[in-house]
């Protein structure tokens, strides 16, 4: 049997996610609740979660799948409920049934996505771009199909694209570039930085975006492309 509050709460995350196809927010399920803090609500989403009622997809800041329903929840159960049966009875959506249902409700919106962050990129002479094992959360309207990770951005050379030092590079991980785009580059396999690209008398020329930087000229077999520019994100101190 649920509780009461843990009732009222699947029947608030299933109806948001029929009207908008993104789960609510923790502050957003507080104040439905009328909860004094959203360590309640972490409470009863643990709960449903373990009864099997609730995931939360991975990888996504504000996303839960609905797996099934208290049966006085559906139209056929509130029919059961006025008849006299029990109303505390569940009804497993995971069969024939449950797929019929689960195609009519939207996907939970990935609104946020945590992308792994890749340590720092120069934005002026090439720096070593570093792996690590952090990831940063991104909001998904950044992002457009593809893989995607982040690099923090060291130098001014790109400021006049308005990249500054400090920014966050958003980039979709690709090997191909056309002429004119941002991109990742990684210079004699040793090295990575963040420039136009331009390809010129069977050179590459990465240009920066900075009057007080030159253009860096490399032979082809010099430079690879590890990702083109797909956003930025800036934290303001």
């Amino acid at each position: 049997m649920l509780t009461a509050k843990q009732h009222e709460l699947i029947r608030f995350i299933q109806q948001r996610l029929e009207e908008t196809g993104i789960s609510p927010s923790f502050e957003e399920m507080k104040e439905a609740l009328d909860l004094k803090s959203k360590s309640g609500v972490h409470r009863l989403i643990s709960a449903l979660e373990e009864r099997g009622f609730i995931r939360r997809l991975p990888n996504r800041a504000r996303a839960l799948e609905v797996l099934r329903q208290p049966e006085d929840s559906t139209p056929a159960a509130r029919g059961a409920k006025a008849g006299g049966a029990a109303a505390d009875n569940v009804v497993d959506l995971q069969g024939a049934a449950a797929a019929r249902a689960e195609k009519a409700v939207p996907e939970p919106a990935n609104d946020v996505i945590e992308i792994p962050l890749h340590g720092r990129i120069a934005a002026g002479a090439p720096i070593e771009a570093l792996e690590g094992q952090n990831s940063l959360p991104v909001p998904a309207a950044l992002l457009g199909p593809g893989e995607h990770y982040a690099l923090e951005v060291s130098g001014d050379s790109m400021i006049e694209a308005g990249i500054f030092d400090g920014d966050f590079a958003l980039v979709r991980r690709t090997d191909v570039a056309r002429d004119g785009e941002i991109v990742v580059a990684l210079v004699r396999n040793e090295e990575a930085t963040l420039k136009y690209l331009r390809r010129e008398n069977g050179m590459v020329r990465l240009d920066p975006a900075n009057g007080a930087y030159d253009p860096q000229v490399y032979r082809p077999d010099e430079v690879q492309v590890q990702g083109k520019l797909s956003g930025l994100l800036r934290r303001y101190h």
